[in-house]
């Protein structure tokens, strides 16, 4: 029989030791949860407005999706650090044509967008000032750079992530999934006498189709931001099949995007996630922090099959790797 000496013995000790260390290290870094924080109009409700979130990866990576009209510009208070402006459209309310003065100005019911952001939009003047990159599909990334150019920033800083394919930044991976929907381009965003002319004639800008994500997180927590749609084939095959999203933010306002009973579908029989956060209502929500009774936000959260949380603002929610709310979940 093979025999060790005591050093061996002692070595082999603290290596398993060591490692056995670093196992569990690992695995409790892998329970480390995605912490996400709705920036909407006013404290602890969910507003007509409302769009904005702040995802934050494990590792510190911090996404602005969608920035809207409720992040107050660049010098909100509450973004603190963003590494990455994530964009699904260029509709004024997701890209923000404009903004509040501050957070909490205005009500719930009429929001204050009193601030202009044209013709550099909000995700813009933020991904500026925060010299973070501004993520975006189909032909959306050239409108951005040159937008990033004619505002001081760095145009190489609009990163390109198309259908099928995706990116990796900050450690977290960005795929790119069909949303449909419109997305023209403002002609208030272009100016001069092209944007005038355009604008006279009723016709907007082309900047391809409007997109959803797939956000891979770096403790294996899959994302699917739905952006503005209708019901999709690609829901099943893509979204679920494809890329097995645990966590869902489903856009549900009905006349621009999936209402509440389509909106339930795609999550119930299509996407299948563990938890779903509600979004783009269209609607006041909440009142006091309460689902507004008869509301389409009250319709959504009976007809969904799956845990449905409301983004009340400023309040942060707490996801596992496997989509399950892990804190702030009440």
């Amino acid at each position: 029989m093979f025999k060790t000496s005591p050093l061996v013995s002692t070595a082999l000790a603290l290596a398993l030791a060591f490692g056995c260390g670093l196992g569990t290290a690992a695995a409790q870094n892998g329970k480390d949860s995605v912490k996400v924080t709705p920036l909407g109009g006013i404290a602890g409700e969910f507003c007509p407005q409302d769009r904005a979130l702040v995802f934050e990866d494990p590792n510190g990576t911090r996404i602005l999706y969608d920035p809207g009209r409720t992040v107050a510009g660049a010098s909100d208070p509450r973004l603190g650090k963003i590494d990455i402006v994530l964009v699904t459209h260029l509709h004024g309310d997701h890209v923000g044509n404009a903004h509040n003065k501050a957070p909490n100005t205005g009500t719930c019911a009429q929001p204050d967008v009193s601030v202009s952001a044209l013709p550099a939009t909000s995700a813009v003047a933020i991904a500026v000032a925060k010299k973070a990159k501004i993520v975006s599909g189909s032909e959306m990334p050239a409108f951005f750079a040159a937008k990033l150019r004619a505002n001081g920033g760095d145009p190489a800083n609009a990163v390109l992530a198309r259908f099928g394919g995706s990116v990796t930044v900050g450690g977290v991976r960005i795929a790119t999934v069909t949303a449909l929907h419109s997305n023209g381009v403002d002609p208030d965003y272009i100016g001069g006498e092209l944007g005038k002319a355009m604008k006279e004639a009723g016709i907007a800008g082309d900047a391809g189709p409007a997109t959803g994500y797939v956000l891979t997180f770096s403790n294996g927590l899959v994302t699917y931001l739905s952006g503005d749609t209708g019901i999709l084939a690609d829901h099943e095959r893509v979204v679920r099949d494809h890329y097995h999203a645990k966590l869902a933010v489903m856009n549900m306002g009905d006349g621009f995007t999936t209402g509440p009973a389509e909106a339930a579908y795609v999550i119930n029989d299509l996407v299948k996630p563990a938890s779903v956060i509600l979004s783009h209502a269209n609607e006041v929500g909440t009142v006091g922090g309460k689902v507004r009774p008869g509301s389409k936000t009250e319709a959504f959260l009976k007809a969904s099959k799956v845990p449905a949380y409301v983004p009340l603002s400023d309040k942060t929610l707490e996801f596992d790797a496997g989509g399950l709310c892990t804190a702030g979940c009440s």
